[in-house]
């Protein structure tokens, strides 16, 4: 199987006919609104800052701040990064003594909606999730049947696939990834390499929720799965698939996926059994992963608020994801084309909320 990203390599979860469409046709065809773990307290001595942006990614963001405002990078906090081909609102936060200069910031695309102080910095992470308000437009289909397959996502769960942002313009991260595992890159950069080898991670767990879709296992528990709560986050080992399975089937747990590193203990029984199968399509081992701390990550996910109305040219889904979850794999699913993997390539999962680094 082939590092490059391609989406017909990745099981779909419904069988609803697609819509088609297109996305992007400009920035506010695509808005997502971060929402935050919590709200600034009103005082303390970091400056929290409320902003709405149009083509800059986050990181452009922070550096011309940095830039104008006379701070290090260090000291600026995000909880997530978001794309730059998008109308999107995030909270930042600062170190409260540029407060009297604030008002010398401009850039164009961004303004600042509110600010306010809170007693600690803002730190990767710190959200819920986010709220995604997308239109389709020439679409054949109708909003019907977008909201026929939204409904049945909602009920059931959507494949929590890493999206084609998570592996770069051309689908090519992987690879390079895998050369930096097997020491053979000549990339020094520490941050880059780090993205770059979570892009392996994300192709093999990526092909592991393909397998189990395809065995019949997306909505059922294994016998060795690290299963986890979607109400309390609480993980625990599935040592009776038959008594467990019940609970996923109401959605109330879901099974993980190992993100590989040396502080992960991969799966075992027939759970690993499908997991080395996943690894195996790459002829990779866990061992390969060593210079990564490794991570959880659910198989699937439930997206929450889902609206869908029509347009004279199409349609507009709403819906809300956990952090660190792909809009586009919801929007796959509803619209059945291969979604965003011609865009431009953005910072680690634009809009789509990846704030996880799983380093």
């Amino acid at each position: 199987m082939s590092l490059i990203f391609d989406w017909s390599a990745l099981r779909e979860r419904t069988t609803f006919p697609g819509t088609g469409g297109r996305l992007r046709a400009e920035p506010a065809d695509f808005q997502v609104q971060e929402v935050p773990a919590y709200l600034p307290g009103g005082s303390g001595d970091f400056l929290y800052l409320h902003i709405e942006k149009t083509g800059h990614t986050t990181a452009h963001v922070v550096r011309e701040l940095c830039a104008q405002l006379g701070v290090r990078d260090r000291d600026v906090g995000v909880a997530g990064l978001k794309d730059r081909h998008a109308v999107t609102t995030q909270w930042l936060s600062l170190p409260g003594k540029v407060e009297p200069r604030l008002g010398e910031f401009s850039l164009p695309g961004v303004r600042i909606l509110d600010t306010s102080r809170h007693s600690n910095k803002l730190g990767l992470g710190h959200l819920h999730g986010n709220r995604f308000v997308v239109r389709v437009r020439g679409a054949p289909g109708t909003a019907e049947q977008a909201g026929e397959t939204l409904a049945a996502l909602a009920e059931h769960g959507v494949p929590n696939y890493f999206g084609p942002q998570r592996f770069g313009l051309g689908g090519l991260n992987a690879e390079e990834g895998l050369r930096v595992l097997r020491g053979e890159s000549e990339l020094r950069d520490p941050r880059v390499r780090r993205f770059l080898t979570s892009s392996v991670q994300s192709a093999v767990f990526n092909a592991l929720v393909s397998l189990r879709l395809e065995r019949g296992a997306f909505d059922r528990l294994l016998t060795g799965d690290m299963a986890k709560k979607h109400d309390t986050g609480g993980v625990f080992l599935v040592e009776d698939a038959q008594v467990e399975t019940p609970r996923a089937q109401r959605g109330e747990v879901s099974a993980t996926g190992t993100l590989f590193g040396r502080k992960v203990r991969p799966l075992t029984a027939d759970a690993g059994a499908l997991e080395t199968e996943a690894l195996s399509l790459f002829g990779l081992t866990p061992q390969v992963f060593a210079s990564r701390k490794g991570d959880r990550r659910l198989i699937r996910v439930f997206p929450a608020g889902t609206e869908v109305r029509p347009e004279d040219d199409g349609y507009v889904l709403a819906f809300t994801l956990p952090k660190g979850n792909f809009a586009t794999s919801i929007l796959r699913e509803v619209m059945k084309t291969e979604v965003d993997t011609s865009g431009p390539d953005d910072e680690a999962g634009p809009a789509e909320g990846a704030t996880e680094d799983h380093e």
